[in-house]
């Protein structure tokens, strides 16, 4: 369970903010001095920190300072309500995680939150190589495999975590770069120094260089204040750029020079910036027919693999699926306080006979949700999704009336399918849009009312689930 420290001196602003960060599985602790969040910092040992820079007894800057002395690697969200343009840059320099203004969108913050937690882990939480994957801690992320392939990559991380060159990981999705990149991380000579992880194809083209570089203020609409980028917050660290084979033409080109020359300028500045940044790339696309097709730079790529590490996909080490199955079942175990203590024989069939197009990542889902279903100590075929029992799984039911949320979900999480609010959120539109337009006969102008939207609402939602056509034919007929 991760926990929160919130500190700012009025009991509103932490009331607030504690009932909107509030979650099932967060722990939340708050303080409302300097002294006191030092206190907290200590005694509980944080996974975030949100703090304000205005405090009764000293400034928040200098207890950020002194909160990173204890914990280097504690992400921190600086927040106030007299923010300077130097005080916003001073504090992402010394390396506050985000710096945002009062009154703070909940929304957004809920965001900045969920991100810290999750550098938290990639920085906190070990990721360790065990071939046997017996004595593992159940509490750490472990790489884990006997079989030839996983013997080369243990043997490469091994040699290029020393050193101080790129690193391009190369696999399908779900087959664990991050855990290998934070695996090169914990153990190279910047280890203590900062770690920062961006994907790429999260983020729009149009905000990935400033996010990557920073930009000045005026730089672009919506740049009302400067913004210190990722490259100089990581300064004598390790950036990690997931999904990099998604960055577009102009931030390749720049990122281009900061591996060559290690300076760069931010978006709307002249000045240049020195950086000693490592960089470890991973992606799932092949970057050489990408280079071939003009959309990603030769000398980008060349830059960037330093050292090449290839993942493979689960399907091709089968033989590692007992030993990694029992390792994900006791680390759902401990995560969930269960004491399931094996696999039957036909649910180790079952897993040994499916393909794993989600690689280790599905498996992990799929073993977590059996020992979730798993009644006694022993997962049993029934225990297992629907998927791995040759039943079919479809994140968008054609029918209204198949449609399960519960089961659809649970299939999801099992698959370790990503973005599932928006799949299970278009599989409910589309059985509710087929239900009532069966209901109202296809016309669009009653199905509008029933719904309580527009019927310029239902015709969007209508295309983009690909019925448009055959309701409007229907409603106009």
């Amino acid at each position: 369970m991760p926990t929160l420290l919130l500190v700012d001196d009025e009991p509103n602003v932490l009331y607030t903010l504690e009932l909107g960060l509030a979650a099932d599985g967060v722990e939340i602790v708050t303080a409302r001095t300097g002294k006191g969040a030092l206190r907290a910092v200590r005694s509980t040992p944080p996974d975030a920190v949100i703090l304000d820079v205005k405090l009764p007894d000293m400034s928040g800057l200098d207890v950020f300072d002194a909160v990173r002395a204890i914990d280097p690697r504690l992400p921190v969200v600086i927040i106030t309500a007299h923010g300077t343009t130097e005080t916003a840059i001073e504090a992402t320099k010394r390396g506050a995680f985000e710096y945002l203004l009062k009154p703070v969108d909940l929304h957004h913050l809920q965001g900045v939150v969920a991100r810290a937690f999750d550098l938290r882990r990639m920085r906190a939480v070990p990721a360790v190589l065990a071939p046997d994957g017996a004595d593992t801690d159940a509490a750490a992320d472990a790489i884990v495999g006997r079989s030839p392939a996983m013997q080369e990559v243990f043997k490469a991380v091994g040699r290029v975590t020393a050193q101080d060159v790129p690193v391009l990981i190369l696999g399908e999705s779900g087959t664990g770069k991050e855990l290998v990149a934070r695996a090169i991380y914990q153990h190279s000579r910047r280890a203590d120094k900062p770690f920062l992880a961006i994907n790429c194809a999260a983020i729009p083209e149009a905000l990935l260089e400033s996010e990557l570089f920073g930009h000045e203020r005026g730089a672009f609409t919506g740049a009302d204040r400067q913004r210190v980028g990722k490259f100089e917050q990581a300064d004598g660290g390790t950036l990690f750029l997931d999904e990099v084979g998604d960055m577009a033409p102009a931030t390749q080109a720049k990122m281009l020079r900061l591996l060559q020359e290690q300076r760069f300028e931010r978006v709307g500045s002249s000045r240049t910036i020195a950086v000693d940044v490592r960089v470890i790339a991973a992606t799932n696309r092949d970057l050489e027919v990408m280079v071939a097709a003009g959309t990603f730079r030769g000398d980008l790529l060349y830059r960037l693999n330093g050292f090449t590490l290839h993942l493979p996909p689960l399907r091709d080490r089968k033989d590692d699926l007992p030993l990694l199955a029992d390792h994900f079942r006791r680390a759902a175990n401990h995560k969930l306080g269960k004491a399931v203590r094996a696999f039957a024989p036909d649910a180790v069939r079952l897993i040994e006979a499916h393909d794993w197009p989600g690689n280790v990542r599905e498996l992990q889902s799929a073993v977590r949700f059996a020992v979730v279903q798993a009644v006694g100590d022993v997962v049993v075929p029934d225990d297992l999704p629907r998927s791995l029992r040759g039943a079919p799984v479809t994140a968008t039911p054609a029918v209204a009336d198949n449609l399960d949320v519960t089961v659809l979900t649970h299939d999801l999480l099992a698959r370790g399918e990503e973005d599932i609010y928006a799949k299970v959120g278009r599989a409910v539109d589309r059985a509710v849009l087929d239900l009532v337009l069966r209901h109202a006969g296809g016309n669009q102008v009653t199905a509008s009312q029933l719904l309580g939207i527009s019927r310029t609402t239902l015709r969007a939602k209508l295309q983009a689930l690909g019925l448009v056509i055959e309701k409007q034919v229907r409603a106009d007929g």
